[in-house]
């Protein structure tokens, strides 16, 4: 298993993260099965966003022996009233249910507090100028939480949020199709089965905001990696061909600033899926070329979305690399000194491009990689 670094909190997360809202069809033995292969695989990050008692009972007991060794995503705002789930900004039933997510846990911290479910900008402003986030800041002070963080599905409240200062990492949903889609405060938009005419690039706001939170060190985890199983059958996805969990899982986690995919498992076997990413082959983690050829809804020619399938490049460049450190100098008048300093950190970068032109005949988004890389060279000289 690698580990990435979570932004600005400093912790050093499993590339593959354990998401346990499936966790809920399942009994107490079920459970802990599945989180000893996750332990055993090296998983060390899980997400409990869950309200509901028993899964909260059951993460728990499975956990107790070992609580030192996961990174615990908790949300706050997250309660269960009359029987179901509820978010509410209701400060007695928010404490309340974290309360119990303490007590059901069986800790007396939690690592990552998440702010729950914000996916409207004027929630946005209320949250941070009201007494919510006051609640939230005294749980950090007193040590009940680490560190501070948000969840939600709109890109425009996730770049409010890291450019905020405050907020050290968010939980935001990504993968292809998600991508394609313009921001929504109305979570069912972005499970659609027909998507707009023309929409085949990734929506500009989305690839603004993984360039805002690298460039600011704030960390991202990922959920809704698979779509909820969408992306894995060619009759529900909207591209019109299957892909698999490590094509998934690598689309995630080549975003700028995902430090870890909070993927869902049903079974143990679900945990195996997901770990051979870190032992899969290039060919098998290969999204590019699925989706340069699907039938529905493929991406415009010409545009990076750092896959990596360029390589291997003679000069020894890292291609998918280099174009991502020169997308996030772009977002600025003047190169910013940190991007400069990865840039220049690297062992060979776009100066060193021998114009052989294989990358571009590998690039399954016919991408002027030649042409970019006269380009770069320019913007850091």
């Amino acid at each position: 298993m690698k580990y990435r670094t979570l932004g600005k909190t400093g912790l050093n997360v499993s590339e593959i993260g354990l998401g346990g809202e499936w966790l809920e069809r399942h009994n107490t033995e079920e459970v802990k099965e599945i989180i000893d292969v996750c332990q055993k695989e090296g998983i060390n990050i899980l997400d409990c966003w869950m309200s509901e008692p028993n899964v909260r009972s059951n993460i728990g007991n499975a956990i107790k022996d070992c609580r030192d060794k996961w990174i615990i995503q908790g949300h706050i705002g997250s309660t269960w009233q009359n029987g179901q789930y509820e978010r509410t900004r209701d400060l007695d039933k928010v404490d309340e249910a974290f309360r119990d997510l303490l007590t059901r846990m069986q800790t007396d911290y939690i690592d990552l507090g998440m702010i729950h479910f914000v996916d409207s900008p004027e929630e946005f402003k209320e949250i941070m100028s009201g007494e919510f986030i006051a609640y939230v800041r005294n749980l950090k002070e007193a040590g009940t939480i680490r560190h501070i963080g948000m969840s939600t599905h709109n890109p425009t409240v996730a770049k409010t949020a890291a450019l905020h200062g405050e907020i050290e990492m968010i939980l935001f949903s990504i993968n292809p199709a998600f991508d394609l889609l313009p921001p929504s405060e109305n979570l069912d938009d972005y499970f659609v089965e027909k998507y707009a005419d023309g929409l085949n690039r990734i929506d500009p706001e989305r690839e603004e905001l993984y360039r805002i939170c690298e460039q600011g060190n704030v960390g991202i985890t990922v959920m809704k990696g698979y779509a909820g199983g969408r992306l894995f059958d060619a009759k529900t996805s909207p591209f019109g061909v299957a892909l698999t969990p490590v094509q998934c899982l690598h689309y995630a986690l080549t975003r700028p600033a995902v430090a870890s995919v909070m993927a869902g498992f049903d079974s143990p076997e679900h945990v195996y899926q997901a770990v051979a990413y870190e032992t899969a082959t290039d060919e098998e983690k290969d999204y590019a070329s699925v989706l340069a050829n699907a039938p529905q809804h493929a991406y415009a020619a010409g545009q990076c979305t750092y896959c990596g399938h360029c390589a291997p490049c003679p000069a020894g460049i890292d291609i998918a690399m280099v174009n991502k450190l020169a997308d996030l100098a772009r977002m600025q008048k003047e190169v910013p000194p940190t991007v400069r300093a990865h840039y220049e950190a690297l062992d060979a970068n776009a100066s060193h491009c021998l114009e052989c032109g294989g990358c571009e005949e590998r690039c399954p988004f016919s991408v002027p990689v030649i042409e970019w890389m006269q380009k770069t060279r320019e913007l850091f000289s």
